[in-house]
């Protein structure tokens, strides 16, 4: 299978002063998807600009054609299944069907305690990801949907006439654990991973390799384990958060052994970040448009 080239566009331009422009210079570029962060905040960025994932990416469909579209990821730090689920589907419907859904469990950034919650533990995170997932899912397929949770729940929740996609837009679920790797292998379309978090301050690039073809390993038993065939997941690999941190962007040759690399590992999807000067995505922007245009084909 031929290696599919993507991009994350983080929503910190106003729409008319370069937001826009981005996203179709990266249809023109060529990109297979180009997706978003799905946080209220993030990290470095907290202090700086920073706009909601769906009305972006919904005048990112009404600016571009062809290329697909989604979140990388959603969580449930401060979404509810019912409400985003009617907003997935006004999405996929004014994308005409380009519309993937990234999602997984979240973490313990700003989003974990803005709505003046406390921080859910490991545990709580899992349970609660374990309950949203699948009634999302039946949300997306079913016209109506009564539901009671320990954390969510849904009555006579209304979804017609669903997604433009059939029966669903896809799920690309963000998992390394036991837990949500069988979550992935139930519900998912796609698998992402951003490698292991552990390796990226004292990591090598080697070591990011062998634990990165773990989690396909293991990947590959939770589907086992339920009948599926792995091959039938994409595999997304967001990058920028390995031990090799921006280094495959220095050039298509650096980026082409790295994707390589990766693609032996099972890899069908490669993102990479739109350069964003003066942050931890700070690249040559003529060099991310040559790699976005070149590297590809050099894979063969």
């Amino acid at each position: 299978m031929t290696l599919r080239l993507s991009t994350v566009i983080l929503p910190v331009h106003r729409w008319h002063e370069g937001g826009r422009d981005r996203w179709q210079r990266a249809e023109e570029l060529g990109f297979h998807a180009a997706y978003t962060y799905d946080h209220l905040s993030w990290r470095t960025f907290r202090d700086g600009p920073w706009f909601g994932a769906l009305p972006t990416l919904t005048a990112a469909a009404t600016a571009t054609e062809r290329m697909r579209l989604g979140t990388l990821v959603t969580s449930p730090n401060f979404r509810h299944p019912v409400t985003l689920a009617k907003e997935l589907i006004s999405l996929d419907d004014i994308s005409g069907g380009r519309v993937t859904l990234g999602i997984g469990a979240g973490g313990n950034g700003f989003d974990a305690t803005t709505l003046g919650q406390e921080a859910w533990s490991p545990k709580e995170r899992a349970d609660r990801f374990g309950e949203f997932l699948p009634l999302l899912d039946r949300l997306l397929t079913e016209g109506a949907v009564s539901q009671r949770g320990t954390f969510y729940s849904a009555e006579e929740a209304r979804n017609i006439p669903g997604c433009a996609q059939s029966p669903r837009l896809p799920f690309a679920v963000a998992a390394t654990g036991p837990r949500g790797l069988k979550l992935a292998a139930r519900h998912g379309q796609a698998w992402v991973t951003t490698g292991d978090p552990k390796l990226y301050e004292e990591g090598t690039p080697e070591q990011s390799v062998e634990a990165i073809r773990g989690q396909v390993e293991k990947l590959g038993k939770a589907c086992a384990e339920i009948g599926r065939d792995v091959a039938e997941l994409d595999k997304v690999l967001l990058t920028g958060f390995t031990p090799d941190r921006g280094r495959p962007l220095e050039s298509v040759d650096a980026f082409v052994d790295f994707a390589g690399t990766h693609r032996d590992l099972g890899f069908t999807e490669i993102v990479i970040h739109w350069p964003i000067p003066d942050s931890d995505f700070a690249a040559d922007q003529a060099v991310f448009e040559k790699i976005a245009t070149e590297a590809v084909a050099q894979l063969g």
